[in-house]
């Protein structure tokens, strides 16, 4: 364990990644709900969208446990647009934390490669000890070529030391044998495979040294990077949107003030109208606070502890129209 005063060396290090809506975020809070009362864990989440839900339903459901720590990247693919503030961002945590473990999970659209790349540097190579990679992946997926075509889906497939097949309660006749194939195809060919269901991944299949693979560079654009939405001051209106779009999708979304306070039962039914393929959000109702995670599976919903404020994120392949209005509609009057 890393005293206030030790320096932080050899931090086992897990990047968990996946495409939209494989469950992530669920696997990870599993493996928290396993973590050694003793340990210190930190948690570096990157999402799409520039609104940051993760770090919400992430800490909203564990506001007790004081040996976790949870930080955002929003706004796109960690590599490219938040190349620098990944590294900030990973600095600070390391910090705070001073971690017994560190995971981190990379936004589904990301270029999960140059994640790699970056952790395995000189610049964390003494800091970090990276252990192994852990791919989830919904076989169903696999028929569909938007998804196994994807330079992002096939790129995850590359780098993982485990691929997880994921949701197998929910395959059909195939689906297994499917899996099995594409990583044959796409995968080293040492890269393990095993399947699970709800992401309950036993912890022993994070332990162990990742293979590293041979490194290119990368040839996306870099811009100057402007202010993210999640970082920006709210507006008199107590409303702010933000939109991005990359990798064939586009994202929506939105923050409201904490004195904005929604009717659960409008807001249930209004998210469950949305044809999208990944919608998160975490909401201040007069019931409470929800955190909701919706994929092409269905809605679920679950309560949390707290909040600051209301946040939802769509993405989509095609781009959404009128939801600001349904939404607040969802207001309590």
């Amino acid at each position: 364990m890393h005293s206030n005063e030790s320096p932080i060396l050899g931090v086992p290090t897990n990047i968990v990644t996946g495409f939209l809506g494989v469950g992530k975020t669920s696997a990870i809070l599993n493996l928290m709900k396993n973590k050694p009362n003793n340990e210190r864990w930190a948690i570096l989440v990157n999402e799409f969208g520039e609104i940051g839900i993760d770090g919400s339903l992430m800490g909203g459901q564990h506001s007790g446990e004081r040996k976790v720590f949870i930080r955002e990247v929003p706004g796109g693919c960690m590599c490219c647009s938040a190349g620098l503030p990944m590294q900030i961002a990973l600095n600070q945590l390391l910090t705070e934390a001073k971690p017994d473990r560190l995971l981190i999970e990379p936004t589904g659209l990301g270029h999960p490669k140059e994640v790699l790349q970056v952790l395995s540097s000189e610049h964390y190579r003494k800091v970090l000890k990276l252990q192994k990679t852990i791919t989830l992946v919904d076989a169903r997926m696999l028929s569909e070529s938007r998804y196994s075509e994807h330079e992002t889906f096939v790129q995850q497939i590359a780098i993982a030391d485990r691929v997880v097949g994921n949701k197998v309660d929910l395959y059909h006749e195939g689906d297994e044998s499917l899996l099995l194939s594409y990583v044959g195809k796409y995968a080293r060919p040492d890269t393990a495979v095993s399947f699970a269901q709800y992401g309950e991944i036993p912890f022993e299949l994070f332990e162990g040294e990742t293979v590293m693979y041979e490194q290119h560079e990368h040839h996306h654009h870099h811009h100057q990077r402007k202010p993210l939405a999640s970082e920006l001051p709210l507006p008199e209106s107590g409303v702010m949107k933000a939109i991005n779009k990359g990798e064939g999708f586009h994202s929506i979304g939105w923050r409201f003030a904490v004195d904005k306070v929604f009717e659960r039962a409008k807001l249930v039914p209004m998210l469950l109208a949305i044809q999208a393929e990944r919608i998160k959000g975490v909401f201040i109702t007069q019931d409470g606070v929800f955190g909701y995670n919706l994929t092409l599976d269905g809605l679920t919903e679950v309560e949390l502890d707290d909040c600051s404020e209301s946040r939802v994120e769509v993405i989509s392949e095609r781009k959404i129209v009128g939801l600001e209005r349904e939404l607040l509609q969802c207001l309590v009057d």
